[in-house]
């Protein structure tokens, strides 16, 4: 089964609409539909985004045992009227795709942890400045 027939399938066993998801993913509609129909292959990042609105790993959506491509869509972000690049995986590497699955993830956590990491500080910083108030008994 192809990664869009499956999000259509788990939207809808979900109970969501096309115009729900789309909203949450930050898209249009008409563009949410382009996915599930195949017309448009998403990035990495709206797959993601995807699988956490449809409460879901990002591994279970692409099965990385099934046959045909992965398609990663890289877009120059500086220049958006650029083309796309798109490099497409044979399904003989499912290491390959496997490890730039666990890259990205990789990243998004270590980005987290460096969101915590700055919180935590800021927090500190303010303990250390303003004495706790007493605390009633």
């Amino acid at each position: 089964m192809s990664v869009n027939e499956k999000i259509r399938l788990i939207r809808e066993t979900k109970g969501l609409t096309q115009e729900q998801v789309a909203e949450k993913l930050g898209v249009s509609p008409t563009a949410y539909g382009d996915f599930e129909r195949g017309d448009n292959d998403p990035r990495l990042s709206k797959l993601q985004k995807i699988a956490e609105i449809l409460e879901m790993p990002l591994s279970d959506l692409i099965d990385l045992s099934d046959k045909g491509n992965l398609t990663i869509n890289f877009s120059n972000q500086e220049n958006r009227k650029s083309p796309k690049s798109k490099i497409c995986i044979s399904s003989s590497n499912a290491e390959l795709k496997e490890q730039l699955l666990i890259n990205e993830l990789q990243k998004k956590e270590l980005a987290m942890k460096d969101r915590e990491n700055d919180n935590l500080r800021e927090i500190i910083a303010l303990l250390k400045r303003e004495p706790l108030p007493p605390q009633p008994i």
